[in-house]
């Protein structure tokens, strides 16, 4: 809306002053809830002294207090303090023998709580025994007839009691005989979340002292039951201390105990330890009794279930009876009662009555709907048609359909749209609302089916009070079970299971069903197909003791998954190992390649010339280079200076390396011209290539550059097979080398070798080097040639001639390849 806010009564729309009334009322209600959730209190503890005593439901009892409160017209907070006060004028049972209720009133309790589920009762070691389905049904696992007289005499009992202590006493005297409890300890939530305790019985004075103040710690049974909002039951004394601090001197004092939060709807403001010396777990029955007792301390501990008013105004016998009709209606509908001004106008309406597949789009459902405003609830439905048509339904009488229309709610932040046709008609004072919900249609159903198919999974549910399970197509095709014997029974699932699968299946089962919390859990089963990997996700709803009465969630099929899983896992086993071998492998060459061609800190002397010498490894990979030089004196007086790069890398490289290396010295130092030894190493190479029991085959080719020095007459004698030209720097012209004929060795048997003079003069700088100097990626090799002459010329003006070498690798941006370079400097004459 735009513009400015036009003060209520002057001009302003209909469904704006609407909203603004809505507005101020609820600023009031808020005002006012401190006082009226005190008043509550009171409220909730008569109506269960009366559903106790007179052994009505809770509804009833409510009316009672209504009816009495008109009659002696009182209000209804004050009937409430006088029944409470009769009731209280009565014997306690703590100090004398109470009447035996009836069983009509344990039946009313016990119709205002939910039924309890079945636990299993023998090995407390999940296994074969979660899976027996009996004990899960509602109905089959209630507190038995003997045990109802106890929640009528706890009923009667705590309308007496004061204090904690005095409640705990009588937790312990009315449960000890049935339930086997010893020790009642009661912890109320103090400031900061620490623990107090308010209330104990059957402890010493010593261990309640210890105890008196809990802070938050992780590893309390107590904290853990209100953080988590669910009952504990520790059954096992082992596995309990690994888990949490267990009360007690000794911790195994009480063998079995349980730890209940009150109230159990809505925060946990306590929490109620039922402590027992005899061990095991707790039966069923047992787990329901202490769940009902829990339920009936939570108004004489000051921590009413839930707190509201006395109910919706206006309610009454036709209300109830257009309730029951709609409870038997199979789509959605309410019944809307207006809300009128003093002057009689229609400001909102209040839903009174809703069917139990009422959903809105906010997924509200049923009686979640009860007691809510139009207006608050739907604030957007102000001024639409559907808004006029209510209201002239309501004053003609006169049917209303609307068209279908699209209505958004933000829930969470999420925006919900859902398109919607209503109808209403007028009943009595009221409106009767039916709707059609069409996004919910055969779309959206063929849409579930697609997304079952193609995720591989489907939807099972399992209702514990009519104990019918259903299946999705999908679920049959996952378990591979033919759905003309319909869904499988739990007690069978056992039979399917991988025997290791079996105990943490069944005690995810076991929480599921028995506990009711939703699980997330792997298993396999066998098929005729072979062993698939499934998923089980699934939660459970549950009653207003927190007992499961129905469970729904999805299998899925994750073999393909899995499959990729484990071969990825193998996959990078393997890649593991592989790295490690070789790493090894690298390590070996290293060494190897350090042994057979080590590089001198500084420059070497040989035959009158300054030699420099750099090798810088190769970065990429793991394996060790072939690059490899040669700078000695020959027993003539002459130097043999060698450049050589050998194919590939690793061990290979590094023997291949060692062969031309040792097999030139040796020829050279025989005499053997330089040609001539080019020639017997390409034949080398050749037969090692084609020799199967050679040690290192990988490696059959390298280049070499190989030169001899005479330094009585300068000459220098060079050959080369299939190397870079050497550079030759002199004065401030550096120039490559016209090479002689020569391939590379190990590539041709027929291969041949020719040999070029040159003479060196004082001052000349000479470079031998490997193609791992020049080469850059993207690059052509000319321009690394040019490169290489133009770097070695500025160093020299920079007067860096005596590590040439070392300068020049280490300025190389590449790293890519092995890098060796030899400068053979004539000094200057004196």
């Amino acid at each position: 809306m735009k513009g400015e806010v036009t003060p209520a009564g002057e001009g302003a729309a209909p469904e704006v002053l609407a909203l603004a009334k809505v507005v101020s009322r609820l600023r009031s209600e808020v005002a006012d809830l401190e006082g009226l959730t005190a008043h509550t209190a009171v409220v909730e503890r008569a109506k269960g002294v009366l559903m106790a005593r007179e052994g009505v439901a809770a509804d009833t009892a409510q009316q009672m207090l209504l009816d009495s409160a008109g009659e002696r017209g009182r209000t209804l907070l004050e009937e409430c303090w006088i029944t409470l006060g009769q009731i209280r004028s009565h014997p306690s049972p703590a100090t004398s023998s109470p009447s035996v209720p009836s069983s009509a009133a344990a039946s009313a309790l016990e119709a205002h709580e939910t039924h309890e589920t079945h636990e299993p009762s023998g090995t407390q070691t999940p296994g074969a025994s979660a899976f027996s389905a009996g004990q899960y049904l509602v109905g089959r696992g209630s507190a038995d007839a003997s045990l109802r007289p106890l929640l009528a005499r706890l009923a009667d009992g705590l309308a007496a009691a004061r204090g904690g202590d005095a409640i705990a006493e009588l937790l312990r005297t009315v449960l000890g005989g049935a339930a086997g409890i010893d020790a009642v300890m009661i912890y109320s939530l103090a400031s900061g979340g620490d623990l107090e305790l308010t209330g104990a019985a059957g402890i010493d004075r010593a261990l309640a002292e210890q105890w008196r103040r809990v802070p938050p710690l992780s590893g309390v049974a107590a904290h853990e039951a209100v953080a988590g909002r669910r009952p504990l039951w520790l059954e096992d004394p082992v596995q309990d201390a690994r888990r949490f601090l267990l009360i007690g001197n000794p911790p195994d004092r009480w063998p079995s105990r349980a730890w209940l939060p009150v109230p159990p709807e809505g925060p946990p403001k306590a929490a109620i330890g039922f402590l027992r010396t005899r061990p095991g777990p707790f039966a069923a029955d047992i787990r329901a009794l202490l769940r009902r007792a829990a339920r009936l301390c939570a108004d004489p501990l000051g921590m009413p279930e839930r707190p509201g008013d006395e109910g919706p105004q206006g309610s009454g016998s036709d209300v109830a009876d257009v309730q029951q009709v709609l409870d038997a209606l199979a789509g959605p509908a309410i019944l809307l009662t207006p809300l009128r001004t003093e002057a009689g106008e229609v400001e909102d309406f209040r839903i009174d009555a809703a069917a139990p597949e009422s959903v809105d789009v906010a997924g509200r459902r049923g009686k979640e709907l009860v007691g809510r405003r139009v207006l608050e609830t739907y604030p957007t439905v102000a001024g639409t048609a559907l808004w006029d048509g209510y209201l002239e339904t309501l004053t003609t009488g006169t049917g209303y359909e609307g068209e279908p229309f699209t209505y958004e709610e933000v829930v969470a932040g999420v925006p919900r749209q859902s398109v919607y046709s209503v109808r209403a008609s007028r009943l009595g004072g009221r409106l009767v609302v039916s709707w059609i919900r069409h996004d919910t249609s055969d779309r959206e159903a063929r849409r579930l089916a697609d997304m079952q198919r193609l995720g591989n999974l489907g939807w099972a549910g399992w209702n514990l009070a009519a104990d019918t399970v259903t299946w999705s197509e999908q679920v049959y095709a996952i378990f591979d079970r033919d759905p003309r014997e319909g869904p499988m029974p739990l007690e069978e699932l056992p039979r399917h299971l991988l025997p290791e699968d079996l105990p943490v299946l069944g005690a995810a089962v076991q929480r599921l069903l028995g506990e009711g919390e939703a699980i997330d859990e792997p298993f396999r089963i066998t098929t005729a197909h072979g062993v698939r990997h499934l998923r089980i996700v699934a939660e459970a709803q549950t009653d207003a003791d927190g007992a499961p009465v129905e469970v729904y969630g999805f299998f899925q099929d994750v073999t393909v998954q899995r499959g990729a899983e484990l071969a990825l896992r193998d996959s990078e086993r393997a890649v593991l190992l592989q790295r490690a071998m070789l790493e090894a492998e690298r390590a070996l060459a290293a060494h190897l390649q350090e042994a057979l061609l080590p590089i001198p800190e500084q420059s070497l002397e040989v035959a009158g010339l300054c030699v420099d010498v750099a090798y810088v490894p190769s970065e990429r990979g793991v394996n060790v280079g072939g690059d490899w030089y040669s700078a000695i004196e020959l027993p003539d007086g002459s130097a043999l200076f060698v450049v050589g790069d050998v194919a590939g890398h690793g061990l290979g490289a590094v023997g291949t390396m060692a062969q031309l290396r040792f097999t030139t010295k040796g020829m050279t130092i025989t005499g053997s011209r330089l040609p001539d030894v080019l020639r017997r190493l390409n034949t080398l190479l050749l037969h090692t290539a084609s020799d199967p029991s050679a040690a290192t085959p990988a490696s059959t080719t390298a280049t070499m550059v190989m030169a001899r020095y005479q330094p009585w007459d300068r000459h220098l004698v060079w050959v080369r097979a299939g190397h870079l030209p050497p550079l030759l720097v002199r004065g401030d012209r550096a120039a490559f080398l016209e090479q002689p004929q020569g391939t590379l060795l190990g590539a041709a048997l027929d291969a041949s070798y020719g040999q070029a003079v040159l003479d060196l003069m004082p001052g000349d700088h000479l470079l031998l080097y490997t193609d791992g100097l020049v080469e850059e990626p993207g690059e052509g090799l000319d321009a690394g040639l040019d490169r290489l002459a133009a770097t070695t010329l500025r160093l020299l003006r920079e007067g860096r001639g005596q590590t040439l070498a070392r300068t020049l690798a280490a300025l190389s941006p590449g790293s890519r390849d092995d890098i060796c370079v030899l400068d053979i400097h004539v000094p200057e004459e004196p």
